[in-house]
């Protein structure tokens, strides 16, 4: 089992790192929050989560390990494989997530793509009890920004979407409005209000 992959960054996309140790690059799944924790560096250190199927063999990483442990108690979740949980957790940060589950906001969980009514009560009534005891700091859902902006910001965030599973033309649509609306709004914020919207 892969504990953690330590090593160069040698490629970053909004969902996908490749990460070199000894000279192997490894592909590793990633989600926004990630993304925006190891963006701009040159070693990385990814907590890693296995899944290996007939068809398949896939990582999953996470720039921590509180990040890597909601991963694994969403995907014990019926229902939620690893790419509505890592939607959710491009969504919500850790901290937001385990505010949520603890509160029983169902509401906030609905606003995620792919999460119906019935997958988000599912969430809170399996993790209710098993989220403290990771210890998280929880916190309420807020919407941060920071600077950046224009085409490439446009470009990468409907990459990104399309990786994640959407359709170019209403992801690119989407993005569009976000960016007209907030002109600043950085790559993760742009994706995450996507997520919502879509």
């Amino acid at each position: 089992m892969i504990e953690y992959v330590k090593g160069t960054l040698a490629e970053l996309a909004p969902a996908l790192a490749v990460v070199e140790c000894h000279g192997v690059g490894y592909g590793v799944n990633i989600s926004l929050n990630t993304f925006s924790a190891i963006q701009g560096k040159e070693e990385v250190k990814l907590w890693i989560s296995e899944s290996i199927r007939e068809d398949a063999y896939q990582l999953w990483g996470f720039s921590t390990k509180a990040e890597r442990e909601l991963f694994l108690l969403l995907t014990s979740v019926s229902g939620i494989g690893a790419s509505i949980a890592r939607v959710i957790l491009s969504s919500l940060t850790v901290q937001e997530l385990a505010g949520i589950i603890s509160e029983g906001n169902d509401k906030v969980l609905k606003t995620v793509k792919g999460v119906g009514p019935k997958m988000a009560q599912r969430i809170i009534v399996e993790l209710h009890d098993k989220i403290g005891s990771l210890g998280i700091q929880a916190a309420s859902p807020s919407a941060s920004a920071a600077p950046a902006v224009n085409k490439e910001v446009l470009d990468e965030a409907v990459a990104a979407l399309s990786m994640l599973g959407f359709s170019p033309a209403p992801a690119h649509k989407v993005v569009q409005k976000i960016l007209t609306d907030e002109p600043d709004a950085p790559v993760e914020r742009v994706i995450k209000l996507a997520l919502k919207m879509l």
